[in-house]
């Protein structure tokens, strides 16, 4: 029996596969040095976010088989009740470490931590003044706060400053990704850190794409006074989960108000043993950090585009259909990178978005940039 919930469903997706925008889920097997494997076929990974390839590594596979063998498998509770394990604190403090600052909280996700720490900082009455470009739990963080939100044009530091200037606040947040996950660009952090201080608002950094693989692995704020420091641990990390690095007090109000971590089961033991190993690995390991971006100029430079400053290299393609015909492409030649199309990107700008790791080759990468120069950005 078809309900209208059904008819409404069937609907809203009938419109979505007119517009090439229908997204469909493909089983996929990750192993070693960035292969994938997709329906039978064996691909180089150039769209993976786990830019060391520390998911896969023997260490780091090792501690969390250790964790879960002594602790079990789940936490049992969220962390203010049962679940704080004793791993927990140890990864609170590696991450501390690496980002200097005094303390840090641990979450379930990324997108946990954003519409948390947000509205336990800002409310109705304050302001968040948020890239346009920005990460959408960022957006969904702000709009939970009930605060007012005010975007910017993308690293418009001027724009941003006449904004401040002309809204009344009590307290302001200036959010912005480290590196922009779509665009591969990095935000200007230390203008944004002089404007905040100005001002007197609090700047908060998600370096989700930038911990592991920037300045040594310490990230896009290293060296900057910024005192929301907020990251995930899904994507250099290797693992899954979400951070603040911030000041003892600043992590202690967010373990009393944010209800993301309030109300959520802790991570599993082997999961976040994972992270600590992981994390030792790259405050060890500067060259390994350094792989993925060295990786991502090879490309750039092969192709005659800007110089990468991440990871992630965008080619901006224009409509879905064609940024799909070159997936399929890429598919055909041995390669797995996905098109990127609306609602991820604004209209008009679908794209292939390449993401590089350390366990590339560059005769890959060679290989890669001459199928795209000349199959995907002559036809294009």
């Amino acid at each position: 029996m078809t309900t209208t919930l059904d008819q409404f469903a069937t609907t809203k997706l009938a419109s979505l596969d007119a517009a090439s925008l229908r997204r469909r889920i493909n089983p996929i097997t990750r192993c070693p040095n960035a292969i994938a494997l997709r329906d039978g076929q064996r691909l180089i990974s150039f769209s993976c976010n786990d830019y060391l390839n520390l998911s896969q590594h023997p260490a780091v596979i090792a501690a969390s088989v250790a964790a879960t063998q002594r602790y079990g498998v789940g936490a049992g509770a969220s962390r203010l009740v049962t679940g704080d394990h004793p791993l927990y604190r140890t990864l609170e403090r590696r991450l501390a470490d690496l980002k200097t600052t005094a303390d840090a909280v641990v979450f379930g996700s990324g997108y946990l931590a954003n519409i948390g720490i947000i509205p336990a900082l800002v409310g109705a009455g304050d302001a968040v003044f948020i890239d346009e470009l920005a990460h959408a739990c960022i957006w969904a963080g702000a709009k939970l706060s009930g605060a007012a939100v005010l975007p910017f044009p993308h690293n418009d530091v001027a724009h941003l400053t006449h904004l401040l200037a002309a809204h009344p606040w009590r307290h302001a947040i200036i959010a912005t990704d480290g590196v922009f996950s779509m665009d591969g660009d990095r935000a200007p952090i230390a203008a944004l850190a002089t404007i905040a201080s100005t001002h007197g608002a609090w700047l908060m950094t998600d370096d989700a794409h930038g911990i592991g693989v920037l300045n040594a692995g310490r990230g896009t704020a290293h060296g900057t006074a910024v005192p929301l420091q907020m990251g995930t641990l899904s994507k250099a990390v290797g693992g899954y989960g979400g951070y603040l690095c911030a000041s003892a007090a600043v992590c202690d109000l967010i373990r009393n108000r944010a209800r993301s971590f309030i109300y959520t089961t802790g991570l599993p033991p082997g999961v976040v043993a994972a992270a600590i190993a992981s994390l030792d690995l790259i405050a060890t390991d500067p060259d390994l950090c350094a792989r993925p971006l060295r990786h991502a100029r090879h490309f750039t430079d092969a192709l005659g585009l800007p110089a990468a400053q991440s990871p992630i290299v965008p080619l901006i393609l224009g409509a879905a259909e064609t940024a799909l015909a070159a997936q399929a492409s890429l598919a055909a030649a041995g390669f797995l990178v996905t098109a990127i199309r609306p609602p991820t990107v604004p209209d008009g700008t679908a794209r292939l978005r390449f993401a590089f790791t350390a366990g590339h080759h560059e005769a890959d990468i060679e290989r890669l940039a001459n199928h795209v120069r000349t199959s995907i950005m002559i036809a294009a």
